[in-house]
């Protein structure tokens, strides 16, 4: 990366621990405090029952408090990352890190935890007393030997999971993809010879887990920055070392693998050389895992022996070796069963839960998220994608079933299968239910043309889109403002090097744009003289000829403006007979889970047939985010009680419905409370036909769904991806003025995806 690069990424960086307010993390409320009586159950007087029962019964500090779904993320900052030993203070952003990170991906809330405290013994004392805070303790970032010590003197003590995610994190992805390269290989572990550089702990203890597999001792052969750890060296020696120190009189690298299967790299960059990769056994395997250089790049050894098969700490080859794929799912599974302890079992458990996963046939969830990507097990795939969404359901369940099936678990779940559903319902209660279009636009390679290309959030979102996808980004501007503002953005992206640029002032294709305009509208009173200056000055309808012609798939138009002003130049070139705009969809994510809102923008009070027609766009657009639509139309008439304009419409819709019989749930006329709360529509309508809360309200006029959208949004803290344009194919979306450079990129997500995805 050069310089300017690496300036900008480091700013970017900053900004975002910065912006909107300090640090990753915040403690919020789950409870109401609105009035004296919630005060008095919140704290005193109420709060001495809760004291009591947990007095009596310790086990039920799980059900009045949060300690049951609470993690300790601890840290002395002794070995940071690649940064080594900066300090408590320092490492506070990589731990705040990390509890985002198990709250993203399994729900659990964390504490970070800095402890200015080098002494291994006296820093397993703190951890030790902080014990009855916490459902579980996850240590980060010790260096060795001094993590060995810490983990074994809090494991002795404590009676709950403490879990070295740096030694044993590691290990378990690492026993997952070594499981599924061995399968791939034709081997077996009992049978193989290992290699291994990096004494560290990570290293240490992948190979005690390769050990637990089946890898026989006298067989694994461990190097370091001195060579061999062999019997009788003293130089850099710890017991953890030891225990792995070869009776030989070979030395170096270069010496010991000759004949390895599988060579482990957990060191630096460089250390194994293609002619090493030479001497290795037939087919190989390459587990090069120091970051971001790995000891071997994939290329060249793959060069050396064209089938081996690799794996690296990177995203940007295949099998990623990424802790992520671990932690927060043992931590989940151990937590839900109240687990005492993380044993081998349990992280057995979690290997084969993540190998197996990678053999499975791939979901269709997971299919659509990684679209165009190969996601068949084989070399190239041993372990799964981090976002996979099945992630949670499959591994938290098979710790959960290990804890309890080796008595360590003190609460055991009744029901397995209930479980595993819940763990599957959670994935689309966060932001995550973005990812899977984030993934399936990461491979497409579909152009995205932006007519407001010289808006900052514009450039930040192709900036994005350059980093997180293989798609093309085209910006219309003036080349000259969209460098000066990339600039002053402090934006590595630059204007004809990574993107391309139209420009309405200077464009060779001029000619061609305008008379492609003229010949769409020239019986709709637009003259010669007339399409040449729209061609000049109108972006939304340079961006709508282009795709229209084919120069780009897809376009993104609306940062500013009114919605229906780009809606009619997008409708007059890109309409046809068989694809015109139906509705306006706009998904909220919010606290407890998606909620669709239509028609937010294009009619201002649709026809019955237009709002059968949004039922129907809206419930194609809510299946392919991997949900079931639950679609009600809402009004201020409840079930018929009324014979307003806007419930005759809606019931007439429904009819059109019926008559259609399509196959998606929906319900109405009814007001908006009756669509969320299943209870409060059984008595009203015992007889109604839909089942829980409805996950798409469609309303008979704009003025209301609108006014939905907004409240949710500025109110409600609901993070709006949208609005989906229905109807037109996927090749044009209008986003609305306050859009931010992340909706801009959500948007860009979905016009990634194919158009037979999102149609």
């Amino acid at each position: 990366m050069s310089d300017s690069g690496k300036d900008a990424l480091r700013k970017a960086a900053l900004h975002y621990h910065e912006f909107p307010k300090p640090g990753k993390l915040e403690i919020r409320a789950t409870k109401p405090l609105a009035n004296g009586r919630d005060l008095a159950r919140a704290y005193s007087p109420g709060v001495a029952e809760a004291c009591i029962e947990i007095k009596e019964n310790p086990a039920d500090a799980a059900r009045y408090t949060a300690r049951g779904n609470l993690v300790a993320v601890v840290t002395n900052g002794s070995a940071v990352l690649g940064l080594g030993n900066i300090g408590a203070l320092a490492s506070k952003p990589v731990m705040e890190g990390k509890a985002v990170l198990f709250k993203k991906f399994a729900g659990i809330d964390c504490f970070d935890i800095e402890l200015d405290e080098t002494d291994p013994e006296k820093l397993a004392e703190i951890v030790c007393a902080m014990g009855p805070t916490f459902g579980a303790i996850n240590l980060e970032d010790i260096k060795a030997p001094d993590c060995f010590i810490v983990e074994k003197i809090c494991r002795e003590r404590m009676n709950i999971p403490v879990f070295h995610d740096d030694q044993h994190g590691t290990a378990i992805v690492v026993g997952a993809a070594a499981t599924n390269a061995l399968r791939v290989a034709g081997k077996r572990f009992e049978d193989i010879k290992i290699v291994s550089t990096g004494g560290g702990a990570a290293g240490i203890a992948c190979l005690n887990m390769l050990l637990k597999l089946g890898v026989k001792r006298e067989n694994v052969w461990l190097c370091d920055i001195h060579g061999l750890v062999h019997e009788g060296r003293e130089i850099d020696m710890n017991p953890q070392k030891a225990a792995f120190a070869q009776a030989s009189d070979k030395r170096s690298l270069d010496e010991v693998i000759d004949g390895a299967d599988l060579f482990l790299g957990l060191s630096g960059p460089g250390v194994l050389k293609p002619e090493h990769v030479t001497k290795m056994a037939k087919r190989p395997i390459v587990f090069a895992l120091a970051n971001p250089t790995p000891e071997i790049m994939p290329d060249l050894a793959r060069a050396a022996v064209p089938d081996a098969i690799i794996a690296t700490g990177r995203s940007d080859f295949p099998n990623q070796v990424n802790n992520v794929l671990c932690f927060p799912f043992i931590f989940r599974g151990a937590l839900d069963v109240g687990a005492t302890e993380i044993n081998d079992a349990m992280q057995i458990a979690c290997i084969e839960g993540i190998a197996e996963l990678a053999r499975k046939t791939t979901s269709a969830e997971a299919a659509a998220a990684y679209k165009g990507e190969q996601l068949t097990f084989g070399a190239d795939y041993l372990i799964p994608k981090p976002f996979d969404p099945r992630l949670s359901a499959v591994v938290s369940s098979a710790v959960a079933q290990a804890a309890m099936e080796t008595g360590v678990a003190t609460r055991p779940l009744e029901d397995m299968q209930a479980y595993r559903e819940s763990l599957r319902q959670s994935v689309f209660k966060s932001a995550l239910l973005m990812r899977p279009v984030f993934e399936a636009a990461g491979t497409a390679s579909r152009r995205i043309v932006f007519a407001e290309g010289e808006d900052e959030r514009v450039l930040r979102a192709a900036q994005a889109i350059l980093e997180e996808t293989t798609e093309k980004p085209i910006v219309i501007g003036r080349p000259e403002v969209i460098e000066a503002r990339a600039d002053r953005a402090g934006l590595a992206v630059k204007p004809g090097r990574d993107f391309e640029i139209v420009n309405p002032e200077n464009d060779p294709r001029y000619r061609d744009y305008w008379g492609t305009y003229h010949e769409i509208m020239a019986r709709r009173g637009v003259t010669p003289d007339l399409a040449r200056a729209i061609m000049r000055t109108n972006t939304t309808a340079i961006g709508a000829v282009m795709v229209h012609r084919g120069d780009a798939d897809s376009l993104i138009c609306g940062t500013f403006g009114e919605y229906r002003w780009h809606l009619n130049y997008v409708s007059q070139v890109l309409g046809t007979e068989s694809m015109a705009p139906h509705g306006a969809l706009s998904l909220m994510i919010l606290e407890d889970g998606p909620l669709f809102v239509a028609d937010t923008h294009v009619w201002s009070a649709p026809t019955p047939e237009e709002l059968a027609e949004i039922a129907e766009g809206a419930a194609r657009h809510v299946k392919r985010f991997g949900l079931t639509p639950n679609i009600a139309f809402c009004s201020q008439s409840q079930f018929g009680n009324e014979n307003s304009d806007s419930s005759r419409r809606l019931r007439e819709a429904m009819a059109i419905l019926d008559r259609k019989g399509v196959d998606f749930c929906y319900e109405g006329e009814m007001k908006v409370d009756a669509a969320l709360d299943a209870e409060l529509r059984a008595r009203l309508l015992p007889s109604n036909r839909m089942t829980g809360a409805a996950n798409v309200l469609i309303f008979s006029n704009a003025d209301a769904a609108s006014g939905v959208r907004n409240i949710l949004k500025m109110k409600a803290g609901g993070l709006e991806v949208g609005p989906i344009l229905m109807g037109m194919g996927n090749r044009a979306h209008i986003v609305t003025p306050g859009v931010t450079a992340r909706g801009l990129l959500n948007m860009a997500a979905i016009a990634g995806t194919p158009v037979s995805h999102y149609g």
